[in-house]
């Protein structure tokens, strides 16, 4: 009986001492990744304003081809909203809205997740002439953890582990604008 009192002292103490670490723990990140890509930046940013592109390119829409999709609005404007429900434990269901479009430069998101967690994540994507008939494309998020669920990022790299897909979606952004 002592034995049981004790671990469970000890396991609600590690507990307390997460909480207060939580307390003072970050809980903003952020992810930036980029690729070059063979054509001008009027090409490339003409394709990446339109959200509906992303099924050619973006791992996380290419991962459940059959998932409802929902728009609302003018693609490539702000203001235009794609709503997305997905049975893929990894898609999950929330809603990515256009925010602001500066023609040629940057186009800014919101981005709401419903599930499997919820949360809003800020992201831009960046094209800048990386040569005459070339564009550096960067993508970048960020994102802030409530309390206490900011302790993943303890145990959890989030440039990291989101940014290979990341990664991955810009290589297929390449590979589609450079056929």
């Amino acid at each position: 009986m002592n034995i049981l009192i004790t671990i469970l002292l000890i396991l609600a103490g590690l507990i307390v001492l997460l909480l207060v670490i939580g307390l003072f723990s970050r809980k903003d990140y952020a992810i930036s990744r980029e690729v070059v890509i063979n054509k001008p930046v009027p090409v490339v940013f003409d394709y990446v304003k339109y959200l509906k592109n992303q099924e050619n390119y973006f791992k996380y829409v290419m991962m459940d081809p059959g998932m409802k999709k929902e728009f609302v609005g003018t693609d490539a404007t702000p203001g235009f909203k794609y709503h997305w429900d997905s049975e893929h434990k990894s898609v999950g269901k929330g809603s990515q809205e256009i925010k602001q479009i500066v023609n040629n430069e940057r186009i800014d998101y919101e981005v709401v997740f419903i599930k499997p967690f919820e949360g809003v994540l800020h992201s831009s994507l960046y094209t800048n002439a990386a040569g005459a008939d070339s564009t550096k494309v960067t993508w970048t998020a960020a994102s802030r953890m409530k309390y206490p669920m900011n302790l993943m990022l303890l145990f959890m790299n989030m440039d990291k582990m989101i940014g290979k897909d990341f990664d991955e979606s810009l290589q297929n952004l390449k590979k589609v604008l450079e056929k």
